[in-house]
């Protein structure tokens, strides 16, 4: 599986980027490929952008967030992922933030969403490094399966 992680914030710089530094670990332990990584601003525009470039240019199959899902004025990454996906995927968001509440009751805060871009997935992650891996251990089970699913597989 391709992924692509995009990191959204104001004040990372790739030295700074822990999260998106230790999704892009997590995805190659996995033994997938992390086809693109990048920083943008917390800005609708570019991050709506960015995740075009990984679907459409990069072809990745699912595009990790990394940030700007919280309640800071912003925070506007799912706005952003909203404007250039086609199809909500619930599920996904609904389960991290079920994971996150068992361990913190600021896990209600996320506002992260899951969406499809045509056969892509775009998860939005948290910006902190502990709460992005707590994420990840989440939807890691269901990742391939979910690939499959959006590719036209059968169950």
């Amino acid at each position: 599986m391709r992924f692509s992680v995009i990191t959204c914030s104001d004040t990372r710089s790739a030295l700074e980027d822990t999260a998106g530094f230790a999704l892009q670990e997590l995805i190659k332990e996995q033994g997938w490929e992390v086809a693109s990584y990048t920083i943008v601003k917390d800005d609708i525009d570019a991050i709506s952008d960015a995740i075009l470039d990984a679907v459409d240019e990069v072809e990745a199959d699912i595009v990790l967030t990394c940030g700007g899902t919280g309640l800071s004025p912003r925070d506007v990454t799912p706005e952003a992922t909203a404007m250039v996906c086609d199809r909500n995927v619930p599920g996904i968001a609904e389960a991290m933030r079920a994971y996150s509440l068992k361990i913190t009751p600021h896990g209600m805060l996320s506002r992260a969403v899951c969406m499809q871009r045509g056969k892509a997935i775009v998860i939005n992650f948290p910006g902190s490094k502990k709460a992005a891996i707590e994420n990840w251990e989440c939807v890691v089970p269901a990742l391939a399966h979910a690939v499959k699913m959006a590719n036209g597989g059968g169950h």
